[in-house]
């Protein structure tokens, strides 16, 4: 759709909103609420808007397209949505919503007045530029939304920088995302010098595979696994969303790991029938994400690096999808696209529900105890008994348990597995993936059980522990309604075929 539509209006109006809704608190008085208040209200205003523009993009097709004017090199700014982008467009405005009121009781301004008024700027930034990333076509307006979103990431993820470890953590993921920024600058200057333009706009039979091909996809691989924490560019995972406040961690770990995915999949969709050691290669990088994930998930002591190393198990399991769907065009066989890359987007969605369920209920938890080490919690069901129940759906979700909505994205990933296997020039490769994610799923299943009985089961094992109490309004409400949508969205699965199917055919 050319030009100006109502969902582009929607769409580019949430960002305004999102980007601007921690600017008046910085004029607040220092230690007051209205800030803090103000801000949820144009995150959660900003963020309604988008979701009604993305669903209606992602259920109904269509969509919009607009150039824009730039003093920048490269020719004009180029906006788009169509329903892929649309899909991952679903969580960027849900969770910073859910994590802009849950911050009004974690991290309230009357408690944290040096840090609050910088972490919801950052905060406003971080989802603005997410979604603008979402949104961008030209490949200079996707650097810089790009460059914003990693800055904003860093500064909200770095709130305690008094704290040494977070400190570290943090100049860590500032050098790793760098890194991969370098490798995105050289694909982008590759993909125009290949094209002729910055636009990503391929023709209906797609970009020639030629070697320069091969080459921007192996500096896609780097640029964008960096940023979603796939083995082996992982390693600044575990610190950052550690160090950070629960509420960005969840925003991290639920939305920004997937922009990097979704990235890998908007630069693969530009080329008809890739080679197949493209497929291959993420097939296997993915199973072995996913495997050193929850292997190492399985022997934290510390409850929010055990959900971070869960993260990368997850981005593993959504990448081998990936390459099943890239096997798949390479051979010409779309059951393998349908099921590899659909059990890949519900993935997306999926765990951008349960994994910052997860992370919101950690914060509740260290709210209560006074700690992150699970060794000194103990017996808190009895004092906390929703935000509890909360978190086991949450740990069944993660564990691929039906009916919850984790089980339903890996089956579909496996059939997409298991239909490789049948198949000519992938049976060896999904042969190995498919039980290495059975292995990792076994992994984690018992790493999710160590860690609800461990810190809501038995005694309390620490005073802070025994007075540990239900968290407020504030932060309840956002982890009941992740968990109430988990549960939803795994009996509601079948549902979602339609979307699912509309996304698949925009990268197709």
């Amino acid at each position: 759709m050319e030009g100006a539509s109502p969902e582009g209006t929607f769409l580019l109006g949430a960002v305004l909103l999102l980007a601007l809704s921690g600017v008046p608190g910085l004029f607040a008085r220092k230690g007051s609420s209205g800030g803090e208040r103000l801000a949820a209200i144009l995150t959660c205003t900003g963020s309604t808007l988008g979701l009604a523009a993305a669903a209606r993009v992602l259920l109904f097709g269509g969509g919009f397209r607009v150039e824009l004017p730039s003093p920048l090199p490269g020719g004009p700014i180029l906006l788009a949505a169509d329903p892929l982008s649309a899909l991952f467009l679903l969580p960027v405005f849900l969770v910073p919503a859910l994590a802009s009121v849950y911050g009004l009781g974690y991290w309230p301004e009357a408690e944290h007045v040096r840090d609050a008024r910088k972490l919801r700027l950052f905060m406003g930034l971080l989802a603005a530029s997410m979604a603008l990333v979402l949104l961008a076509r030209s490949g200079v307006a996707f650097l810089v939304a790009w460059e914003v979103m990693a800055l904003a990431a860093f500064f909200a993820a770095t709130a305690e920088d008094r704290q040494p470890a977070v400190r570290e953590a943090g100049w860590i993921y500032l050098v790793a995302t760098h890194a991969g920024t370098l490798g995105l600058f050289g694909m982008t200057a590759l993909l125009g010098a290949t094209t002729g333009s910055f636009a990503w706009e391929a023709p209906a039979t797609g970009l020639a595979v030629t070697g320069s091909a091969s080459v921007v996809f192996l500096l896609a691989l780097v640029g964008f696994g960096a940023k979603a924490g796939l083995f082996p560019f992982h390693f600044w995972l575990p610190g950052a969303h550690a160090g950070a406040p629960s509420h960005v961690s969840a925003v991290m770990s639920g939305v920004m790991l997937k922009v990097g995915l979704y990235g890998l999949l908007r630069v693969t969709s530009l080329y008809g029938a890739p080679p197949s050691w493209w497929g291959g290669l993420l097939l296997v990088l993915g199973a072995a994400s996913a495997l050193y994930g929850a292997a190492l998930a399985a022997g934290q002591g510390d409850v929010k690096r055990l959900l971070a190393y869960s993260s990368i198990e997850n981005v593993g399991i959504v990448s081998a999808g990936i390459g099943v769907a890239l096997l798949g065009r390479s051979t010409g066989r779309p059951e393998w696209v349908a099921l590899g890359l659909g059990g890949a987007l519900l993935h997306v969605l999926f765990h951008s529900l349960f994994k910052p369920l997860l992370f919101l209920g950690a914060g509740a938890v260290i709210h209560g105890a006074g700690t992150r080490e699970m060794d000194r919690m103990g017996g808190l069901l009895k004092r906390m008994p929703k935000a509890g129940a909360a978190f086991a759906i949450g740990c069944a979700a993660v564990a691929a348990l039906p009916p919850l909505n984790g089980f339903f994205s890996e089956w579909v990933v496996y059939l997409g597995l298991l239909r490789a296997f049948s198949g000519p020039g992938a049976a060896l490769l999904a042969g190995f993936a498919a039980p290495v994610l059975a292995l990792a799923g076994g992994i984690a299943l018992a790493a999710f059980v160590k860690l609800f009985g461990i810190v809501f089961l038995g005694n309390a094992r620490s005073e802070r522990a025994a007075h540990a109490h239900e968290p407020g309004r504030a932060m309840l409400v956002p982890i009941l309604v992740l968990a109430a949508a988990c549960a939803a969205a795994g009996l509601l699965s079948p549902f979602l075929a339609p979307a699912i199917d509309a996304a698949t055919g925009a990268w197709a």
